[in-house]
C-alpha cells in the first residue's frame, strides 16, 4: 500500500460536521468509540498473531489481504484516537464514510 495514500486517509480532508454535538453526546460517543478501541486492540492481537503464523509457513512472506486489513484497522484506530482527544470532530465509522 503506497503510503502517501495511507497519509491522504489519515489526514486528508474530512468535512467537520455542520454542528457541534453537545458535551452530554460527545461523551456518549467517546465511551461507545472507548469499547470499539478496545475491540479493535483485539481484533488486532489476532490478526497480528495469524500473520505471524502465516509467515513461518510461507517463507517471511505476509499475506497482502491480511497486511491491507491491518491498515485499514489502524486508520481507523488513528481516527478513533482523534475524536476521542477532540484533535477532530468527525467522528470514525460507522457515523461517518470508512474510506
Amino acid at each position: 500500500m503506497d503510503n502517501d495514500k495511507v497519509e491522504g486517509r489519515i489526514h486528508g480532508e474530512q468535512p467537520e460536521p455542520a454542528e457541534q454535538d453537545s458535551l452530554l453526546m460527545r461523551l456518549v460517543f467517546m465511551l461507545i468509540i472507548a469499547v470499539m478501541i478496545s475491540l479493535a486492540q483485539t481484533v488486532l492481537g489476532v490478526m497480528t498473531l495469524i500473520q505471524f503464523v502465516i509467515m513461518m509457513f510461507n517463507t517471511s512472506q505476509p499475506n497482502e489481504r491480511l497486511s491491507e486489513s491491518g491498515t485499514d484497522l489502524g486508520i481507523w484506530i488513528a481516527k478513533a484516537a482523534r475524536y476521542q482527544t477532540a484533535a477532530s470532530n468527525v467522528k470514525p465509522w460507522p457515523w461517518t464514510d470508512l474510506d
